[in-house]
């Protein structure tokens, strides 16, 4: 039990602390600029009283956090997918011009809405493919193949996004055709806010619930942390390294696509357009870390990194420059990732100080003996 509660407090020691910490340097960067550090918080705290704020955070967290999984799962098998980006931006764009063909409007909406959700999870899945394929057949780091995959997804959006091709101009917006009623899912309104709340979101629940079983209750999860973990071992176990790589980075291109989804299907645009949230890979990267890749911890943090940037505006009604949330993003960040090493180093410290320990309470009662 005193090892279980010890645990147990240095896990929680890293998070709390950096937070702790990233709120005590925003404070004195406020202070330095000449702002007080309470009435910047309380705005942003009373943001929270208002429907619009709540029901934003809800939504944004769930793509937040898609994102964060399928860069998670990279992480497991000691892959980092960078492409998350160019992986969802590609899947929402293919597939908001499938749900918006013609052909698709006499199907059944179940039909159409499934046959989006699964082109979106085929195309992030063969986008991640590629940068896999090239990291087990030529060695190719999947740090740069998946920032190059980026910048060519980024190319192909542009190409397909213009007139004759898969877009089509209304005004000053370019985007794909609209996709018809029964092709998109029902919202739930809330009194208060301009913003329904998207249904969809329930996807990363399910993910998530996927997520943490696939890994702590399969073979196969148990072979991707494995090979993570010690690839020569596994691979003297009897595990196939590659087969583990291609599954991975399979798995995480697939989630990738999932992350456009609920904006694409609950959004008020019913279209990929020009307008279509980006950067939320990175922002993945972010909360993976915070997260610590368990698939709990990342709820937190998909939380509070949507929470702070929902909150965000309520600073200019204090004078304070909404930038301030960006900062206070990077401390935490940065904070976190140097708290939980200097966390891991002194839990490996008092590990082997209690081996050491039990190793030696034998040879004393020999001794006595």
């Amino acid at each position: 039990m005193r090892f279980s509660s010890r645990r147990l407090a240095l896990g929680a020691a890293a998070p709390v602390g950096a937070l702790i910490f990233a709120a005590l340097l925003s404070s004195v960067i406020l202070l330095l600029t000449r702002h007080s550090p309470f009435e910047a918080f309380g705005a942003m705290g009373e943001a929270f009283a208002r429907p619009r704020i709540l029901v934003g955070t809800l939504n944004q967290m769930g793509s937040y956090y898609l994102a964060a999984v399928a860069v998670a799962i990279g992480f497991k098998m000691n892959l980092l997918n960078i492409g998350v980006d160019g992986q969802y931006r590609l899947a929402a764009m293919l597939s908001a011009a499938l749900a918006g063909a013609s052909f698709m409007s006499g199907l059944p909406s179940v039909v159409r809405v499934g046959m989006t959700i699964v082109a979106a999870m085929i195309v992030g899945a063969i986008w991640a493919g590629i940068a896999v394929w090239l990291k087990v057949t030529r060695g190719v780091s999947e740090v740069i193949s998946t920032i190059m995959l980026n910048a060519i997804a980024t190319a192909i959006v542009a190409y397909l996004l213009s007139p004759g091709r898969l877009a089509v101009q209304e005004g000053n917006n370019l985007g794909t055709a609209k996709i018809t009623e029964g092709g998109t899912v029902p919202t739930i309104a809330v009194t208060g806010s301009i913003t329904p709340i998207y249904t969809l979101t329930i996807i990363a629940v399910i993910v998530g619930v996927l997520y943490a079983f696939l890994l702590n209750r399969t073979i196969f999860g148990f072979s991707i942390k494995a090979t993570g973990l010690n690839q020569s071992a596994a691979v003297a176990s009897g595990i196939s390294a590659k087969k583990m790589a291609v599954s991975a980075m399979l798995l995480s291109g697939a989630v990738a696509g999932l992350v456009g989804m609920p904006e694409l299907l609950n959004g008020p645009a019913q279209q990929y357009s020009i307008n279509f949230p980006s950067g939320l890979a990175f922002t993945g990267i972010a909360i993976a870390l915070l997260g610590r890749n368990h698939p709990v911890g990342m709820v937190f943090a998909a939380l509070l990194w949507s929470a702070l940037g929902q909150s965000a505006n309520a600073l200019q009604g204090v004078g304070v420059p909404n930038q301030l949330v960006v900062i206070m993003q990077g401390t935490i960040l940065l904070s976190v990732v140097i708290a939980y090493e200097l966390v891991r180093r002194y839990r490996v410290n008092l590990e082997q100080r209690e081996v050491a320990r039990a190793l030696t309470a034998p040879s004393k009662e020999t001794v006595s003996a």
